[in-house]
């Protein structure tokens, strides 16, 4: 406790009784407050994006060594984050990466104005554009690096998910259609068309989808260059390279 000798007032007291009805009601803690810190980010949350987990800063740990073996060889990079959301995954790279340059895409408008605030709050704004459409339909230029937290729930099991879940992220950030891979595809589809030469992929997988996302960009031309576990152990991150 801190400050234990001033009076509560109504005010507070409405808000607190407030948030704990909401948290009752199973609404995540940092929906109610309203943001959450990513890689020492402090991001707004909304409606239409996915809360960021810490197993997703693994997907940034990955791609940190990579962007440095691009950056001593060709310079500044520029990277897009696909389904970007709150833009967690691009602009916790461009604030350890001062000299590159980002585009975050998503389908929800919504999720891109909260993404563009989210870039102006921590000053990185100049070097972070937005894309509003489905996975390359709205990109028009190469990246060095694509990054995603594609979703990968089978669409049968999100119904099972903790309410905290299925009840408050965006039901599109979650569904990864009949098997989960749906995401995977398309990307893997298309990638090659945006990406440098020596550019690379990384992608957030769920815990049983190494082989099978493997297989998806191996049968693109793709080759899998590392595969990273979370801190539970389960496979989290991979990244891929393509073949020319």
């Amino acid at each position: 406790m801190t400050r234990g000798s001033e009076r509560v007032s109504e005010d507070d007291a409405a808000t607190v009784r407030a948030a704990i009805v909401r948290r009752l009601n199973h609404e995540p803690v940092h929906r109610i407050l309203g943001e959450r810190e990513f890689y020492g980010l402090s991001l707004r949350l909304s409606p239409a994006t996915l809360e960021p987990r810490p197993d997703t800063e693994i997907l940034v740990d990955t791609m940190l060594p990579h962007i440095r073996r691009l950056e001593s060889k060709i310079g500044n990079i520029h990277i897009l984050d696909i389904g970007t959301g709150t833009g967690a995954i691009c602009l916790a790279l461009l604030h350890e990466s001062p000299q590159a340059t980002g585009v975050g895409s998503d389908i929800s408008s919504e999720a891109l104005e909260t993404a563009r605030g989210n870039a102006e709050r921590n000053g990185l704004a100049e070097r972070f554009m937005t894309a509003h459409g489905s996975w390359f339909d709205a990109i028009h230029e190469c990246f060095h690096l694509i990054v995603s937290n594609p979703p990968y729930i089978a669409s049968n099991v999100i119904s099972t998910l903790a309410p905290e879940v299925k009840d408050f992220d965006p039901p599109a950030a979650l569904d990864g259609g009949l098997d989960g891979l749906d995401a995977y595809r398309a990307i893997a589809k298309d990638a090659a068309r945006f990406l440098h030469p020596d550019g690379m992929i990384g992608v957030e997988i769920g815990y049983d989808q190494r082989e099978t996302v493997t297989s998806i960009f191996e049968g693109a031309g793709f080759s899998l260059v590392e595969a990273v576990r979370d801190y539970g152990q389960n496979d989290r991150v991979l990244v891929f390279e393509f073949q020319h």
